[in-house]
Formats: structure tokens, C-alpha cells, sequence
């Protein structure tokens, strides 16, 4: 699930980046509120998080820009300073929650051939057996899962999963596709997840 999050602290912004993608999440960051209104004009976000010691002017046009997205606030009411920062696990929490309960209340899950991932409690089974996967495996399953069909660059997977640019003389994506494979299709006769030579790779059940 892709986040976008509202931090104006360089700080704030890398720590509570790095938690949230080592949590399964993509997270994109923006400093000030009408950066995120571009990027949530321009992008489909499953939740928008903002924190700053005040509510964003215009909230209206903000949530528009947003196409309806759940806002979670991080603010302190009336700029009150004394109240004590929100711990991580709480705002992992608080985040998981909404997005639970998103808009309609309706669970998110993809599902094909037998594999199951559960985008708000970040489960994944194949035929009703756990898969036990890195938040990283994860993150690239629910990649692939959500792009089931459509092949996928290895700068693409490089850049949606790890934020970082492939390096084209590198197999760092192929190690990790191989380390998911061993996960999601060795122990099961149908093959899920299949290469494209020269191009990158696509879920998708072939019969």
C-alpha cells in the first residue's frame, strides 16, 4: 500500500520513512502541504499522513487533491506543545486502523491461483498455508500481485520497492525474485511468477 506523508522535519521525515517501508509500505515524502497536493493529484494513495504543528490550511482542496484518500493527522489540537510525540508503534497502529477501515469499511485483498495477500493485516498464504516472508518480500509480492498481468522492469520493481535506481549490470532484483519464488512457487506445482528475457518479470497464473 502506497502512503503519502506530510512531514516538514528532514529528521522526522527519513525516520518515519524508513519505519513505514520497513513495515511493507511504499511511502512517498512531500515537506509542505501543496507539494502533496501535487503529488496526491497525480498519484492514487492509500492514505495520506500528515504531521506539523497545525491542520493544513484549505483542508477541502486538500482532500480533493487527495481523490477522497484517508488523511490521519499527527497534529497536537490548538498547537498544545505539551503533549508528548506519538510513539511509532502507535502511529504503525493507528495507520494499519485506517486503513482497515478505509473509505466503505471494505478489506483490501488480492487474490489469484491460490495466493492470498491481505494488504492491511500484511499476511500472504498460498492455499491457506503462511508464507513467511521479509516486510521487503512482502512488499515485492504485493507489488506483483497488484500489477498481476503486467510485466514489470527491473528498475520499476528496483524503484517501487527499495526507492533506489537499478543498476542495469547488477542482478540485485533477480536475487530477491529468486529468494520470493523459493517462498511463493517452489513448494506448489503452478508457477506464479515468471521472467520476461529482457524485460523484468509478471505474476500471473498461465493455466
Amino acid at each position: 500500500m502506497r502512503i503519502l506523508l506530510v512531514e516538514p522535519e528532514n529528521n522526522a521525515a527519513a525516520y518515519l520513512r524508513k519505519g513505514l517501508m520497513e513495515n511493507g509500505f511504499a511511502v512517498d515524502v512531500a515537506r509542505h502541504t501543496n507539494d502533496a497536493m501535487d503529488l496526491a493529484g497525480q498519484t492514487n494513495y492509500d492514505l495520506l499522513v500528515y504531521d506539523g504543528a497545525t491542520r493544513p490550511p484549505g483542508l477541502p482542496v486538500f482532500r480533493g487533491a487527495a481523490r477522497q484518500t484517508p488523511v490521519l493527522f499527527l497534529t497536537l489540537p490548538d498547537g498544545d506543545q505539551t503533549r508528548k510525540p506519538l510513539a511509532f508503534s502507535d502511529l504503525l497502529t493507528r495507520v494499519r486502523s485506517m486503513l482497515h477501515w478505509g473509505p466503505g469499511g471494505v478489506e483490501e485483498i488480492l487474490e489469484i491461483a491460490g495466493l492470498r495477500v491481505d494488504l492491511v493485516r500484511h499476511r500472504a498464504t498460498r492455499d491457506g498455508i503462511r508464507l513467511d516472508l521479509t516486510p521487503k518480500e512482502y512488499l515485492l509480492l504485493s507489488l506483483l500481485m497488484r500489477k498481476s498481468g503486467e510485466v514489470l522492469s527491473r528498475a520499476l520493481i528496483a524503484d517501487q520497492v527499495w526507492d533506489i535506481n537499478f543498476e542495469s549490470n547488477t542482478n540485485f532484483v533477480d536475487v530477491h525474485i529468486r529468494r520470493l519464488r523459493s517462498k511463493v512457487d517452489d513448494p506448489f506445482s503452478k508457477k506464479l511468477i515468471h521472467t520476461v528475457r529482457g524485460t523484468g518479470y509478471v505474476l500471473e497464473d498461465r493455466g
